[in-house]
């Protein structure tokens, strides 16, 4: 890790920026743009994202009135409010629509309603003390008539039991579809501390609630809220069922546009289809008195409608600190552009388009556009390890990176990944001009070999893996050995040290002086320490020249005859070399 000073606290640190010139890249980035905007400012405005949002506390009273006659027999009743309807818990309440009456129950013993587990032909069906979650009583142990056929078991309970009969058709107080309900709504928004209800100020006490007509009004006629979902009031009131009223509050507290009104609508909450196992609402309640001084009741099985206020919204008001955060959650938004545009340009290079798309469609020229783009965009840097090195020939124009080098096996013939040459560093042969510009190369040739000798330059001792004659074997141990075996050329040819641009840029003093000078104006030339300078300069010129990039010249592994004519130029004085050092 770097030792951080005082000044580096004082430091800014941003991206550097590649600006491509491009007219079909800078439409696509404007037209996304451009569409990020408007979704941004749509929702600013539609949604009020500027506005810090607050959830509604509310309360609900509830009043029903309306009459409803119910023929009994021969005789008729009028049901009036506290008849039909009964107190609930929470914003809810119930509307009675019909109802099974069983009368003058009292505590004694009697038969039980016939079921599949009540009938009996003897005592001995009948246990003493039994009762089950279904049954109406407790058996005495007895079996006894229930009328002329059926014979079932003794029960002390309520007597007479309630017949499990079906509900009446048409529903007896099928006129309650035109009671009415009187809603009372208050909310509360303690965070903005603004309170109001559903009942303004010159609100008309007669109306009646109509969806286009009168939104606004409280009151509610049964069998409008029925019609408002599609279901049809009389034959829900048989059996009865669940009806939501939703009351919406989506309020706007601003000064400028200050709004808050109350939406209602309207939903069916239970299971409409009457296949279901218990379809409908109902239960049981009973009225008790005493007749000769004995207690009795009239069982009442009741059923009706059942109405669930739901109530719930927002209040929102302007606050500059949701506008900020806002904001600044949308700017990442914008990078949707660079994002495509990168995703494009990594799609369509490297050679892809080139292979796939080209020799399909004559008109792809764009793909190489791409690669254009992709190869100043990206620059692949490989992890430095020990294990890593770089390989030229002068007889090929590409590089060998070689990874985990075997041991005992010559790096001239180690397998390897092909890398492209990276540009030449023209800034630095710049310094070079001095020393060179003598040279006239013919045009026409390759570098490499338009400057060496016609005649190949041989040697008897050369290895079996040396290709221009002129390497030595190495002396390092056995484990490093393999570093050094090593030739400037993949096939046989001429050596790349009998260059004249070998001799000028990699043996020639005054430009190897010049260099170091260039390097470190005030550095002193030691006489005892001069070819210990030069030579690791030469190398480094030689891998520079080669190589073509400081990074890589730091992996470079020099071929032998490079190596040991370099050390010939700027000998050591007991011959005894290191080799190849990593830098990591």
């Amino acid at each position: 890790m770097a030792a951080c000073g005082c000044s580096d606290v004082f430091q800014y640190e941003t991206d550097k920026v590649i600006r491509i010139q491009s007219m079909n890249y800078g439409t696509v980035k404007w037209f996304l743009h451009m569409l990020v905007f408007s979704y941004v400012s749509f929702a600013l405005v539609k949604d009020k994202r500027y506005q810090e949002k607050e959830p509604v506390i509310s309360s609900v009273h509830t009043k029903v009135k309306g009459l409803a006659e119910v023929k009994e027999q021969a005789d008729s009743r009028i049901f009036d409010t506290v008849d039909y309807t009964f107190p609930m818990q929470g914003n809810s309440f119930f509307v009675m629509t019909n109802f099974l009456k069983t009368e003058d129950q009292k505590q004694k013993v009697c038969a039980e309603y016939p079921t599949r587990a009540t009938i009996c032909s003897s005592d001995e069906n009948c246990a003493k003390g039994w009762m089950s979650p279904q049954s109406k009583g407790i058996q005495t142990g007895k079996c006894v008539k229930y009328n002329h056929s059926l014979k079932t078991c003794e029960i002390k309970a309520w007597c007479p039991i309630e017949a499990q009969e079906a509900a009446p058709r048409p529903a007896l107080l099928s006129r309650a579809e035109n009671f009415t309900v009187f809603i009372k709504n208050n909310i509360h928004f303690p965070g903005h501390n603004y309170t109001t209800r559903n009942i303004f100020p010159g609100l008309n006490t007669t109306c009646t609630f109509h969806k286009t007509k009168n939104p606004l009004c409280p009151v509610f006629r049964l069998g409008d809220i029925f019609q408002e979902t599609g279901d049809n009031f009389s034959e829900v009131a048989i059996q009865g069922g669940i009806m939501g009223i939703e009351i919406s509050w989506d309020c706007n507290l601003d000064s400028w546009f200050h709004h808050c009104r109350p939406q209602y609508s309207f939903r069916r909450l239970d299971n409409k289809s009457s296949e279901s196992l218990y379809p409908g609402y109902n239960f049981r309640y009973a009225k008790y008195y005493k007749t000769d001084n004995n207690e009795t009741r009239t069982l009442l099985k009741v059923f009706g409608i059942r109405f669930d206020i739901l109530v719930f919204g927002t209040g929102g008001k302007f606050n500059i600190i949701q506008l900020v955060v806002y904001i600044g959650s949308t700017l990442s938004y914008f990078g949707l552009a660079t994002f495509f545009i990168d995703f494009l340009i990594n799609t369509y290079s490297n050679g892809w388009c080139r292979t796939q798309v080209y020799p399909l469609c004559k008109c792809c020229k764009p793909c190489n556009v791409n690669e254009y783009y992709y190869d100043r965009k990206c620059e692949t840097i490989v992890e430095p390890k020990p294990t890593l090195k770089y390989v030229s020939f002068v007889d090929e124009a590409h590089i060998w990176m070689v990874d985990k080098q075997l041991l005992g096996k010559h790096l001239q013939d180690a397998k390897g990944k092909k890398v492209s040459r990276p540009l030449t560093e023209f800034k630095y042969l710049s310094s070079l001009a001095h020393s060179v510009h003598t040279l006239s190369p013919p045009p026409g040739q390759p570098e490499e070999i338009e400057l060496l000798s016609e005649v190949t330059a041989t040697s008897t001792g050369s290895p079996d893996w040396c290709q221009c004659g002129n390497c030595l074997p190495s002396r390092l141990g056995k484990d490093r050995r393999c570093l050094e075996e090593l030739c400037c050329r993949k096939g046989p040819g001429p050596c790349i040290t009998t260059s004249e641009l070998f001799r000028k840029l990699v043996l020639d003093r005054d430009t190897l002086r010049f260099l170091l000078l260039y390097q470190e104006p005030l550095l002193a030339l030691d006489a005892g320490d001069t070819n210990r300078q030069l030579r690791h300069c030469a190398y480094r010129s030689y891998a520079i020249w080669r190589f073509g990039s400081w990074d890589l010249a730091n992996f470079a592994i020099l071929p032998s005859c490079c190596r040991w004519r370099i050390r010939r130029e700027f000998p050591k004085s007991n011959s005894e070399y290191s080799g190849f050092q990593s830098p990591y």
